[in-house]
């Protein structure tokens, strides 16, 4: 499992925490190699399961015309590669519109549908709350990613009486353990994952998506000093390279059935 310098509001503790499967909701192809790839890459070599849904199909996403007639095929295959280079081989999709997402019902069922199926120890998503600090981190579909997910997660994943048409299809009701956020604002951060033995992987696992990258070296230069940074915060020794997530206890021991 990944080494966690854990802050003192964490409530997770990888130490004492089985985790068998994660299941991972972004909004567009390569939010979640930004995000997460690093701690993503120690979880698969730990034997943990990781599975990905895209929400969008990134179709407003890059920057070169020649890209516009094949960009839905275009971004799918890079993420296939990206996910690949960290360990995962399981990718669904929702196939909405890029810029178009929202926390509908629609878009909530499909959620908790999925986590009923796969029925994770952890679901990681994008954080609902806007970052002012780096406001590029808030993309409009990224807040109604994380905001559709937790929806889901909290009740209607759950309760056994919403959707009551994927109890029918034997999708019964789940408690969900854990709820990882990245993207978040710094000030909600409190859990951190040296991810220093997988940073090329991450790298890599970002190059890949090159229909969105401009300047590549710029892109691999900001990235490794915003890991290095979060390293600055956790306590963990000079030179860490960390990743940073808002982690939430949904279902644990203190937890009792409406509060």
């Amino acid at each position: 499992m990944p080494t966690d310098a854990t802050s003192a509001k964490s409530p997770f503790d990888a130490s004492k925490e089985r985790v068998e499967r994660v299941l991972c909701f972004t909004a567009h192809p390569d939010d979640i190699d930004f995000g997460a790839a690093g701690t993503i890459a120690a979880w698969t070599a730990a034997g943990v399961q990781v599975s990905y849904c895209i929400m969008t199909d990134g179709d407003a996403g890059g920057f070169d015309p020649a890209d516009r007639a094949r960009i839905i095929d275009l971004r799918a295959e890079e993420q296939q590669r990206a996910a690949a280079l960290v360990g995962v081989t399981d990718i669904h999709y929702l196939h909405e519109r890029d810029g178009y997402l929202e926390p509908s019902h629609g878009v909530i069922k499909q959620v908790v549908k999925l986590i009923r199926e796969i029925r994770p120890d952890i679901v990681l998503t994008m954080h609902p709350e806007r970052n002012w600090d780096r406001l590029q981190k808030s993309h409009p579909d990224h807040l109604a990613a994380g905001e559709a997910v937790t929806r889901a997660v909290y009740p209607a994943v759950e309760n056994p009486f919403a959707y009551p048409e994927l109890a029918a299809a034997g999708l019964e009701a789940y408690k969900l353990p854990w709820l990882w956020f990245i993207s978040s604002p710094e000030s909600r951060e409190n859990h951190f994952v040296d991810v220093s033995a997988h940073v090329d992987a991450k790298i890599e696992a970002i190059r890949v998506h090159a229909s969105q990258h401009p300047d590549v070296a710029g892109m691999e230069r900001v990235v490794r000093g915003m890991m290095l940074a979060n390293g600055e915060r956790s306590g963990l020794p000079t030179g860490t390279s960390v990743e940073a997530f808002h982690v939430v206890s949904v279902n644990g021991s203190s937890t009792i059935a409406g509060f």
